[in-house]
C-alpha cells in the first residue's frame, strides 16, 4: 500500500498554516483511494528526546570503543529511520520559529542525518532515500522579499535543502507561505490579502501535487 509520513511540528495545533498544508496534501493522498495510507508522527504532541550520545550521529560500526548507546535510544533512531524508509512520500511541516526550524523538527533531523546509514559517510556511498519525494511546507510569519532587510534571515529553508534534498538525495518539493501573521500583527495587515492568496494557492498546488507523486 503507497504510505505517506505526514511530519507536522507547529506548536500551534489550531491556527498553523503548516499543518493546515500538510493536512489538504495528507487528504489529497488518501483521496486517491483506500490503499493510499498516512503515518502522522506529530512531533510537537509527542517530541522527540534530543539526542542521548553524540555516538548516535554514527552509524554502529562506525563508533570508537570508547562511545556507546542505551538500546532504547538506538531503538528509537531505529524506529524513526525506518518510518521513513517504509514511506513512498514524505510531508514535512515546518513553521519558521525564530528564523529556523522548530527544536521538535530538528530533533528528528539528528536522528536520520546518519553518516553511513541514511547519508553517505564518503564520497560513492549510497543514499537510499535518493529520489523519494519530501515536500516540505515552510510557512513564515513575517516576509523575506529579495532587496528587503530580512531577505537572508529564512535559515529554516535551507536546512531542509541540505538535509533531506542533497546529504539524503530526496526528491524536494518545496512549498513557503509569508506573512502568517498578518491577521495578528498590525505592521503587517495590509499584507493580509497577499497571505491568504498566497495560501489559497499552495494549498491548491499541494492537492494536485499529492495526486501526482509516487
Amino acid at each position: 500500500m503507497p504510505t505517506l509520513l505526514q511530519i507536522d511540528s507547529s506548536a500551534d495545533p489550531s491556527h498553523s498554516r503548516s499543518r493546515a498544508l500538510t493536512a489538504a496534501f495528507a487528504d489529497a493522498w488518501r483521496a486517491r483511494g483506500p490503499e493510499y495510507t498516512v503515518v502522522h508522527r506529530d512531533l510537537h504532541t509527542a517530541p522527540l528526546p534530543h539526542l542521548e550520545s553524540s555516538a548516535l550521529h554514527w552509524a554502529a560500526a562506525d563508533r570508537t570503543a570508547e562511545e556507546s548507546v542505551a538500546p532504547e535510544a538506538e531503538a528509537l533512531r531505529q524506529e524513526i529511520i525506518d518510518e521513513l524508509l517504509d514511506a513512498d512520500a514524505v510531508v514535512v511541516g515546518s513553521p519558521l520559529y525564530n528564523y529556523t526550524v522548530p527544536s521538535s523538527l530538528k530533533a528528528w533531523i539528528d536522528r536520520i542525518h546518519v553518516p553511513g546509514v541514511l547519508a553517505p559517510a564518503f564520497d560513492g556511498d549510497a543514499q537510499p532515500l535518493a529520489g523519494k519525494p519530501v515536500v516540505t511546507i515552510v510557512s513564515r510569519g513575517a516576509t523575506y522579499d529579495a532587496g528587503t532587510p530580512t531577505e537572508h534571515w529564512d535559515h529554516g529553508s535551507p536546512v531542509l535543502e541540505l538535509i533531506l534534498g542533497t546529504a539524503l538525495g530526496m526528491r524536494q518539493y518545496p512549498i513557503t507561505v509569508s506573512a502568517t501573521l498578518a491577521d495578528r500583527l498590525p505592521a503587517l495587515a495590509p499584507l493580509a490579502d497577499h497571505a491568504a492568496a498566497e495560501f489559497h494557492d499552495a494549498k491548491t498546488t499541494l492537492e494536485r501535487l499529492a495526486t501526482t507523486v509516487v
